[in-house]
């Protein structure tokens, strides 16, 4: 049994975990609502942008764009979004593990990092890392994601990659953040708001598929200033929700942390008395069986 010393050398240690563990919950509790304000904010543009997107490609099939086509190259390029800190339970390794256990082999992909968790990790597994742009996590702008959609498409344009992906956390709400793996080029009519879609009557899908689309001045170069703007969108909108993501999932980690602290130290109090009282109890032992002695 371990000595009452021990025992509260032990409990002062994880007390003062646990302050620091309450005061990194009451941060990111903090952050967590700047976070999700500004990511509910921003929402309506980029579901706008998304839907806007998908209803020209479902109503023009057969469209023949650089945009819309695999490019020459096999070589695959990913954007990893994750945090530049860890102490945010699975948040990182979720993300690494999309990448790592997914469908996409390592020699083809070419990993663009935006944060240090998922580089080094990634570096790890042998990964190429082809840029690194963990700066932009800790305060993401528009600039940013336009800079770095700008990159991705020349070296699509160029033939360097022959299609890109985003790998991000989507914030659901507070509690649930859920992965993702999304193909940006070449792009498709997706299917991620085929639950909400569900809801509305065939008959008006069918009727809103049905009116002609016009581009002005032409179709190509409609979608030489409309595919840049919505790969950007997308990048930016996934900036915002992993940031609300990352808060979300570490102050879940940190309140875990404070009530497992507070358990152990619970523990540990039980402890130390049953020792003291162990303690306290032989010395009576001792005293007694002295006076007899002497008696």
């Amino acid at each position: 049994m371990a000595s009452m010393r021990d025992i509260k050398r032990r409990k002062g240690s994880i007390q003062s975990t646990q302050q620091i563990t309450k005061a990194m919950k009451l941060v990111s509790t903090v952050k967590l609502q700047r976070a999700k304000q500004r990511a509910e904010q921003s929402k309506t543009y980029f579901d706008c942008m998304y839907e806007t997107v998908n209803s020209i490609l479902k109503k023009t099939s057969g469209m023949q764009h650089r945009y819309l086509q695999p490019g020459a190259s096999e070589k695959k390029a990913v954007i990893v979004i994750t945090s530049n800190r860890g102490l945010a339970g699975g948040y990182n390794s979720n993300i690494v593990k999309l990448i790592t256990r997914g469908e996409l082999k390592r020699e083809e992909l070419e990993i663009y990092s935006i944060g240090k968790k998922g580089k080094d990790s990634l570096s790890r597994y042998g990964y190429h890392i082809a840029w690194d742009g963990s700066d932009i996590i800790e305060e993401p702008a528009y600039a940013d994601a336009m800079q770095l959609s700008t990159k991705l498409l020349e070296e699509f344009a160029a033939g360097n990659i022959g299609e890109i992906y985003l790998a991000y956390t989507y914030f659901k709400n507070t509690v649930v953040h859920v992965p993702k793996l999304i193909k940006l080029l070449p792009v498709e009519a997706g299917m991620e708001k085929a639950e909400m879609d569900a809801e509305k009557p065939a008959q008006d899908e069918e009727k809103k598929l049905s009116i002609p689309m016009n581009f002005e001045p032409n179709d190509e170069e409609a979608l030489d200033l409309l595919i840049p703007k919505y790969i950007t969108s997308l990048i930016y909108g996934a900036l915002v929700e992993a940031v609300a993501s990352e808060n979300g999932a570490r102050m879940q980690a940190m309140d875990s942390a404070t009530s497992n602290a507070e358990e152990m130290i619970s523990n540990l109090t039980l402890q130390y008395n049953r020792a003291r009282q162990g303690s306290i109890t032989q010395e009576l032992t001792e005293i007694i069986a002295g006076a007899e002695a002497i008696s």
